[in-house]
């Protein structure tokens, strides 16, 4: 016997949608790209360290002011770390039921179709946990200084040169974002075709977008601990 039938009630459309297949995936491709946003202007920001200790010091007090003063000081960060707290919640969640159900649909009689997954999905599955890992890492290295040896609240640029001068913070960052450079080259190219972007005109121009946007934020990301460790920054 169902809920709806035991209850009296039918399930709300969303409740429906998030139920399906079609709908965790749709969750997915849109927490994705909202993500991908983010992390473009999250790359663009820390760029800055290239210009000086004032320049990206300067930026992170000014995210401090946005919206004033109709807002708050850090009322908008307030706001949008919730937002994001909630799309990066919501795609692991999705993601982890997705691969369950993808488990459960295989005979497991049959030894060898253990393997059925392509390298793309193990890929987006791994690479999922590893950047998991590293939020919790990057949130108490850089955000609530936890672990970060300089640990200066408002001197974004001495904190920097601060984790990027030990080698294990290189590694665990180097690693992390080699792992995102995958996520979102197989991850772009999933999206477009959940939402229905693709079609036999613009699978190349699509690919070659994903390989682009993988590229470039790996580039812009790991060229900040490139630079501390050559002494570029320091």
């Amino acid at each position: 016997m169902t809920t709806a039938t035991r209850t009296g009630r039918h399930p709300s459309t969303l409740a429906t949608l998030w139920r399906s297949t079609v709908g965790k995936k749709a969750v997915m491709a849109v927490t994705g790209l909202v993500m991908l946003l983010y992390l473009v202007a999250h790359m663009l920001g820390n760029l800055k360290v290239f210009f000086g200790p004032d320049d990206i010091n300067g930026y992170a007090a000014w995210l401090r002011t946005i919206g004033q003063p109709f807002l708050g000081r850090e009322w908008f960060l307030w706001i949008a770390r919730p937002a994001l707290l909630a799309s990066v919640v919501l795609h692991g969640v999705s993601a982890y039921q997705l691969s369950r159900r993808d488990l459960a649909a295989r005979p497991s009689k049959y030894v060898h179709q253990r393997r059925r997954a392509s390298y793309a999905t193990r890929t987006m599955r791994w690479g999922g946990v590893i950047l998991g890992l590293f939020v919790v890492w990057h949130i108490l290295d850089l955000t609530t200084l936890t672990v970060n040896p300089v640990a200066e609240h408002g001197h974004v640029y001495q904190n920097i040169v601060g984790t990027f001068g030990r080698w294990y913070s290189d590694v665990i960052y180097i690693v992390a974002m080699l792992a995102l450079g995958l996520h979102i080259r197989h991850g772009f190219w999933s999206a477009a075709q959940t939402l229905g972007a693709n079609n036999a005109r613009r699978d190349r121009a699509l690919k070659l977008t994903a390989n682009g946007l993988a590229l470039l934020l790996t580039a812009g990301f790991l060229s900040v601990p490139v630079a501390v460790m050559t002494g570029v920054v320091k």
